[in-house]
């Protein structure tokens, strides 16, 4: 009680679920996660853990180094992204040790064409469409530049 948090609480948790929603990528998968969460703990006080280890048990999917990102710091992740020619640099900064959320990109100017990238805090590179703006789909809470 009376304890104020960073301030994002109230809507980072929803941002992060969203975003949990597209990396699974599947809505219907995604429904049944979270019907399972309260068929699973109907009535029961829980802990933190228990649900981040259902919710990557029951996608396949492991979201430890997500829950980190989104609940343990303020930090929103920074997508970095240099052009270098005929390419593309990217990588993940301003995150926790490990962090290596897969996001959707656009892959044409009327954003129907995308394409699923895996950044690490390491810099990949990807050979990149000079003539469209390298831009990740607005679903995933995070920052670009």
């Amino acid at each position: 009680v009376n304890k104020e948090g960073s301030g994002d609480m109230y809507n980072k948790g929803g941002n992060m679920l969203h975003t949990i929603r597209q990396i699974v990528d599947n809505d219907q998968k995604f429904r049944n996660i979270l019907r399972g969460l309260n068929k699973t703990f109907y009535h029961k006080t829980v802990t933190t853990a228990e649900i981040e280890n259902y919710m990557s048990k029951a996608a396949g999917k492991n979201f430890s180094k997500i829950f980190d990102q989104y609940l343990r710091t303020v930090n929103i992740p920074l997508l970095e992204t240099v052009r270098e020619g005929k390419y593309i640099r990217y990588r993940w900064s301003n995150t926790v040790a490990g962090f290596a959320m897969p996001v959707k990109i656009l892959m044409s100017t009327d954003g129907k064409k995308t394409k699923w990238i895996s950044p690490t805090t390491d810099w990949k590179k990807i050979k990149w469409n000079a003539n469209v703006p390298f831009k990740a789909e607005r679903n995933f809470y995070i920052e670009q530049r």
